[in-house]
C-alpha cells in the first residue's frame, strides 16, 4: 500500500493551522514530554469522541490531532493486515503527519473512531500509549447518525478520507452479510455502526480505559489516572460538557424505530447497563 503523500501533507498542514489558532486564542505553551504516550480515543461516530479528544487536548503537554485523515484512509486495508504489520503501518503514518505537523514533542491524541477496528494494532505500534473509549447510548447515537445522513440510502458523496457515504456496506460489514446490510432500513444500519464499533473497542481491554458518554464529567478522575496527569485540568475541560442530548431517542425515535434499534442491539445495549428497552 502506498502512503498518499499529498494527503499527509494536506492533513499536516490542517493541524498546523489549528495549532496555531490555538496559541493565537492564548492557550498557554505546551509541555514537551515523550512523544511515545499517545492517546487514542475511539468509539462509535457521533459518540463524543471529538468532545473528549479535544478536552484532553487542551491540557498542557497534549496535541489533538483530530480525526487523522491518512489513517482512516487505510484502516479498511489495515483490519486485513496481520497485527504486527498493521502496527507498522500505523507508526509509519502517525510519525510523518507528526513530523509534517510539528507536533513531534508533545502527547497527541488521535481521535478516529474507525481506530476502534485497529485498536490492539495501534497499541502495539506505541507500547507507551493508552486507549481511551467512549460508549454512548447506542439510541441516541442512532438518532445522530440518521441526522447526519451518513448511513442513508439517498445520501450521496464521501468524507474527508474519500469513503464513500450512503448505504453500501462498509469494511466492518461480514461479507456474508453485505446485501442484507444495503438492504436494510437506515436506523437498522445505523444501530449496526453502533454495535460494530463498540464491539471492535471493547475486544482490546490492555491499557484501554471505556468511559460512557453521559458521565464524562465525573470520569475526569479515572482519565486523569489512567493517562498519568492531574485530574484537575481534565475535569475544568470536561465541565463544558452538554447533556442537552442525553436521552434524545425518547422524543425523535418512533416506536417502530426503537424496536428496530432494539433488534440489532439489545444485548450490548443491555450489557452496557443502557437496558431500558422502548
Amino acid at each position: 500500500m502506498a502512503l498518499g503523500r499529498s494527503r499527509v501533507a494536506s492533513y499536516a498542514a490542517t493541524v498546523r493551522r489549528v495549532l496555531a489558532l490555538e496559541r493565537a486564542r492564548g492557550m498557554r505553551p505546551r509541555i514537551r514530554g515523550s512523544e511515545e504516550r499517545l492517546v487514542f480515543v475511539v468509539g462509535s461516530p457521533r459518540s463524543g469522541t471529538t468532545f473528549l479528544a479535544r478536552s484532553i487536548g487542551s491540557v498542557d503537554g497534549f496535541a489533538d490531532l483530530t480525526e487523522v485523515t491518512p489513517l482512516k484512509a487505510e484502516i479498511p486495508a489495515l483490519v486485513r493486515l496481520p497485527e504486527a504489520d498493521a502496527a507498522v503501518r500505523i507508526r509509519t503514518i502517525l510519525q510523518r503527519v507528526r513530523a509534517l505537523a510539528g507536533v513531534r514533542g508533545v502527547r497527541c491524541v488521535e481521535q478516529t473512531p474507525e481506530t476502534a477496528f485497529v485498536l490492539a494494532a495501534a497499541l502495539r505500534a506505541y507500547p507507551e500509549a493508552r486507549g481511551l473509549h467512549v460508549v454512548r447510548d447506542g439510541r441516541d447515537v442512532v438518532c445522530s447518525l440518521l441526522e447526519r445522513g451518513w448511513l442513508s440510502a439517498s445520501r450521496q458523496g464521501a468524507d474527508d478520507a474519500r469513503l464513500p457515504y450512503g448505504a453500501d456496506a462498509r469494511f466492518w460489514v461480514d461479507p456474508a452479510r453485505r446485501a442484507e446490510f444495503e438492504a436494510a432500513s437506515d436506523v437498522t444500519r445505523a444501530a449496526w455502526a453502533w454495535h460494530e464499533y463498540v464491539t471492535a473497542a471493547l475486544a482490546v481491554q490492555d491499557r484501554v480505559l471505556t468511559v460512557q458518554y453521559e458521565s464524562l464529567p465525573e470520569a475526569a478522575p479515572l482519565i486523569a489516572e489512567h493517562l498519568g496527569v492531574e485530574a484537575g485540568e481534565i475535569g475544568r475541560q470536561l465541565a463544558a460538557f452538554d447533556e442537552s442530548s442525553i436521552g434524545r431517542h425518547r422524543r425523535d425515535l418512533t416506536p417502530e424505530q426503537l424496536d428496530e434499534v432494539w433488534n440489532v442491539a439489545g444485548p450490548l445495549l443491555r450489557e452496557l447497563g443502557y437496558d431500558v428497552q422502548p
